[in-house]
C-alpha cells in the first residue's frame, strides 16, 4: 500500500492511500481525521472507492473524493 502525503484540508488532515491488487489495479481509500479538539479526533476510513490502472490515479480520486466529502459534509 502506497500512502501519499497528508495534507490539511478545512479541520480535517487527509491521508490518501492505494493498494494494489492482484489483478495489477490499484483501489483507492483515504484516511480522515477531525483536527476539531472538541471532537475528540474522531477518524473516517474509506476503503475501495474506486478502482484504477495507475497508482497516481488512485491517489488522485482518493483526494479528490476526500474533499467532496469534506465539503458536502463537514
Amino acid at each position: 500500500m502506497q500512502v501519499s502525503a497528508t495534507r490539511q484540508y478545512r479541520g480535517y488532515a487527509v491521508s490518501p492511500s492505494a493498494h494494489c491488487l492482484p489483478d495489477g489495479c490499484f483501489s483507492s481509500n483515504v484516511t480522515l481525521t477531525r483536527s476539531d479538539a472538541r471532537c475528540g479526533s474522531p477518524l473516517y476510513e474509506f476503503y475501495s472507492l474506486g478502482y484504477f490502472s495507475s497508482e497516481a490515479d488512485a491517489l488522485g480520486y482518493s483526494d479528490r473524493w476526500a474533499r467532496d466529502w469534506i465539503d458536502t459534509r463537514g
